[in-house]
């Protein structure tokens, strides 16, 4: 028997939470696995997603934060109630197929696999496209070419962050997977002190990854276990917050791991390259939206800029 937790982080996913907690029981064999918790961190939800959950015969347990402190925060919140050998962070618009936790559960167990601390499955949208879910660690340099869009004119010079030179139907050690499935060692995420709360949103799996790495410890993307994805979530319903949460976590990630001269000159480009580059864009394309929504970004990313730069130089 292998012994896990779940932690769901929900912030007004409708449906698709329903979809996703109807999933896990026919996805935990009773032979094979024993699921101990299955958490749902609600994020001040106000479409009532979270409501009347109690008829799924899963050892259900929620968290109703009043207040929305980032998807880190929650993750961690819901981590520390169980108290199981792994965590499945897991996306409320994914849905199990009946042999994804046992594959991936038991991969983790093999008598070779010890060193393995993270690991993702193989992700597929309703028509069965496999997705591209794993990463590399982004450097300065990567994070300016990917902001000139560079990664997508010449992707053989300039890779892009995700891995696209790969056939995703391989299982392969990898940077980083993505947080839609996100498998971990209970003992790695103690060890490294959980997800870094001050990345509100985006960049924490990144950067617990790039600690495990720091730390002796891999990722490992499983090609042999799938999920659903149905993607478009919570954050694509503000996608100038998205846009926003992206430009803050890419500053904070640059200063803690490659210091403040190369956060700075992240910063800078954002500013005076990237958001030039971004309007360009939606103007080529006729589209007025995403023109208004980018404005709308760094207006937010002007506003909080005083206290980003007191974060990251550690005032």
């Amino acid at each position: 028997m292998i012994d896990f937790d779940i932690v769901i982080v929900n912030w007004n996913t409708g449906a698709q939470l329903r979809d996703c907690l109807q999933s896990i029981s026919p996805a935990c064999p009773a032979s094979v696995l024993c699921l101990r918790l299955a958490v749902v961190v609600d994020n001040a939800s106000m479409d009532g997603s979270a409501d009347s959950l109690e008829d799924f015969t899963l050892p259900l347990t929620m968290i109703r934060n009043h207040e929305n402190k980032g998807f880190a925060y929650a993750c961690n919140q819901g981590a520390k109630m169980g108290t199981s050998g792994y965590i499945l962070f897991l996306n409320p618009d994914v849905k199990l197929f009946p042999d994804s936790l046992v594959k991936a559960l038991r991969f983790l167990e093999g008598e070779h696999n010890e060193r393995l601390g993270i690991l993702g499955i193989q992700l597929v949208d309703e028509k069965g496209v496999v997705q591209r879910n794993a990463t590399r660690f982004p450097t300065p340099k990567s994070l300016f070419y990917q902001m000139l869009g560079l990664d997508r004119l010449w992707p053989r010079r300039f890779p892009s962050h995700f891995i696209t030179d790969w056939d995703y139907r391989e299982s392969r050690e990898v940077d980083q997977v993505t947080g839609a499935f996100y498998l971990v060692r209970r003992k790695v995420f103690e060890e490294l002190k959980g997800f870094d709360e001050r990345f509100f949103m985006y960049f924490e799996d990144l950067d617990l990854a790039y600690r495990a790495k720091q730390a002796g410890w891999k990722s490992y993307y499983l090609a042999d276990a799938r999920a659903l994805h149905y993607g478009g979530g919570a954050s694509y319903q503000i996608k100038a917050k998205r846009l926003y949460y992206v430009l803050n976590s890419r500053v904070s990630y640059v200063a803690k791991h490659f210091g403040v001269p190369s956060a700075t000159g992240i910063l800078i480009a954002s500013l005076l390259v990237e958001f030039w580059a971004r309007l360009g864009w939606s103007l080529a394309n006729l589209s007025g939206q995403n023109f208004i929504e980018t404005i709308q970004a760094y207006r937010m990313f002007l506003r909080t800029l005083p206290k980003l730069l007191r974060d990251y130089r550690g005032e």
